[in-house]
């Protein structure tokens, strides 16, 4: 499997817990303010990154080039930044909506470098062949 879809599944599982852990504690305390910071970290951490993997895993030579690599971090500091920051706005600091307006673009940026990733040419994923 190529490291970047280890890298998105090692990511999806920790995201996977957060948001698990953030819905066992708004379970237990009876206020579900952040339920917003919780669906974020299931659905653009846990799901949406296992998707991610999924799709490198089964296409081995676009995950080997550079673009993956900076897309995966492009994305996942996106979302490290943006379920934390939602939580806090969600639970009473309204201070951190614009940090949760930055880290919405760098997720969408990272969603757009995916989709580059997507339409790509095959063609473009293998080493040009030289003369000799």
């Amino acid at each position: 499997m190529p490291r970047i879809a280890k890298l998105y599944f090692r990511t999806a599982i920790i995201f996977l817990i957060i948001g698990i852990s953030m819905g066992l504690n708004m379970a237990i305390s009876q206020d579900h303010s952040a339920i917003g910071a919780h669906a974020h970290a299931n659905l653009l951490g846990w799901v949406t990154m296992a998707i991610f993997g999924g799709y490198h895993a089964l296409n081995p030579a676009k995950a080997e080039r550079r673009i993956a690599m900076i897309q995966y971090c492009v994305y996942t500091a996106g979302v490290a930044l943006m379920v934390p920051a939602l939580y806090l706005m969600l639970t009473g600091n309204p201070a951190m909506e614009p940090v949760v307006a930055i880290a919405s673009l760098i997720t969408f940026a990272g969603v757009l470098l995916f989709a580059v990733i997507i339409f790509s040419s095959e063609a473009a994923t293998r080493p040009a062949v030289t003369a000799h």
